[in-house]
């Protein structure tokens, strides 16, 4: 799947696997960096052609990054589908609540 050259992309999330970090229907800012461990990342998997997800980075695996959903009863992630590639790096939350992504907490 191609994403497009556009280093910043706003997407809209779909479904509870991000809650509680980010819920159905929240709109957020993708920005076209490297990611790091803890990052929202908008993902793609050969498994799943013309499927982007809103995930978790957990680690680096292969050639591309072991992701998971906050909610991992209501999410089809890494540990379903395997190594994700990362196309982006979801930083900020437009609606409903504005501001930056934090890492979860301990």
């Amino acid at each position: 799947m191609v994403m497009g050259g556009m280093p910043v992309r706003r997407v809209r999330v779909r479904g509870p696997s991000m809650s509680p970090a980010l819920g159905d229907g929240d709109t957020v800012v993708a920005v076209k960096r490297r990611p790091r461990v803890g990052d929202v990342v908008l993902v793609t998997w050969e498994l799943r052609p013309g499927q982007v997800s809103v995930k978790r980075a957990v680690r680096r695996e292969g050639a591309g990054w072991h992701v998971e959903g906050d909610n991992p009863f209501a999410s089809t992630d890494s540990r379903t589908l395997g190594p994700a590639r990362v196309h982006a790096v979801v930083t900020f939350r437009l609606w409903p609540r504005p501001g930056r992504l934090r890492p979860p907490g301990p």
